[in-house]
């Protein structure tokens, strides 16, 4: 027999714990998804990411960003392996990711204090729909738990633009950022700001474009896209403001290398644009195309990290 317990319900039970948030990104063009999950404090964060790192099953990559475990998984099922000091350390994992419908069925196994994690903490976290469990379950101690945490099924938004300002007025990175906390659509995840080549001639001053990322349905894309037109035609100083937006956990090796080579090639709004047709980004023309350049390059340039914001010679050895 399963029980299913609503967030409400779990933390009745337990106890208020420290899950901020439980967030799941599926692109199944490609076959992945991403889990994100905040909390309250660093340390369970970290100690979750190393648990789960060794355990494998579902998860291919694991990344810490403040207090947020940020798990690329496949959509799928996967062997966990908790090794022979399981049971002197405990040990969680995630054993299969499945996309039924409009929702994300997430199967977590724990061991011993790494139980808590997965059977009582995440479980009551916003986000989750509810959680299902055996009949017998027992949390912590020397117990395993092995729950299914059923969430929304979200995507993954990239929305970019360049072109906003002049010498006298207006920073692109900065309009961007506060146009996206302001955003009543989806979840607001990253802003980035990306350098470009600084030698382009039609540059304001550090020819940087911007990007943010949000998780939400796709059902709600359209509005999202619409609220950022019309704020970008509204905070633009510029005629040739372009936007761009990508939607995938992935981005094409092609349009990571062009966003790469932005930063130290001077290209063609044409270029940028046969780019963007054959990787799946989405040109707009807000104001003009001239922004193409370094809208699409900050959707390359997206998931590099601080290279992001660099050029290539800050990161020769």
């Amino acid at each position: 027999m399963v029980q299913v317990l609503k967030p409400e319900e779990v933390t009745e039970k337990y106890g208020r714990l420290f899950c901020r948030g439980v967030f799941t990104l599926v692109d199944e063009k490609n076959g992945v998804a991403q889990v994100i999950e905040e909390c309250s404090a660093k340390g369970p964060v970290e100690w979750d990411a190393c648990n789960r790192k060794r355990a494998g099953g579902a998860i291919t990559n694991i990344t810490v960003e403040g207090n947020t475990i940020i798990m690329d998984t496949i959509i799928g099922e996967g062997e966990l392996h908790f090794g022979p000091a399981s049971k002197e350390l405990g040990g969680q994992g995630l054993r299969s990711l499945v996309v039924d419908g409009d929702n994300v069925r997430t199967t977590w196994v724990g061991l011993a204090g790494a139980s808590v994690g997965v059977g009582a903490c995440m479980p009551q976290g916003p986000g989750t729909i509810a959680t299902e469990y055996p009949d017998d379950v027992k949390i912590g101690g020397a117990h395993k738990v092995e729950v299914t945490v059923i969430t929304p099924k979200l995507i993954r938004a990239i929305i970019a633009v360049d072109d906003t300002d002049t010498k006298e007025k207006g920073a692109s990175w900065s309009m961007m950022l506060k146009v996206a906390r302001e955003c009543p659509i989806g979840t607001f995840l990253k802003h980035k700001i990306i350098q470009l080549n600084p030698n382009v001639p039609q540059k304001t001053t550090n020819c940087s474009s911007s990007g943010v990322s949000f998780a939400l349905k796709e059902s709600e894309l359209p509005a999202l896209l619409e609220y950022f037109k019309e704020a970008f035609r509204k905070n633009t100083y510029s005629q040739e403001t372009t936007m761009a937006y990508y939607v995938g956990l992935r981005i094409p090796k092609e349009l990571e290398d062009y966003g790469w080579n932005a930063k130290k090639v001077i290209y063609k709004p044409q270029q940028a644009l046969d780019v963007a047709e054959r990787t799946g980004v989405q040109v707009v023309e807000i104001t003009g195309l001239r922004g193409t350049i370094g809208a699409v390059a900050a959707i390359g340039c997206f998931d590099l990290g601080v290279k992001a914001a660099g050029l290539p010679e800050d990161f020769e050895s």
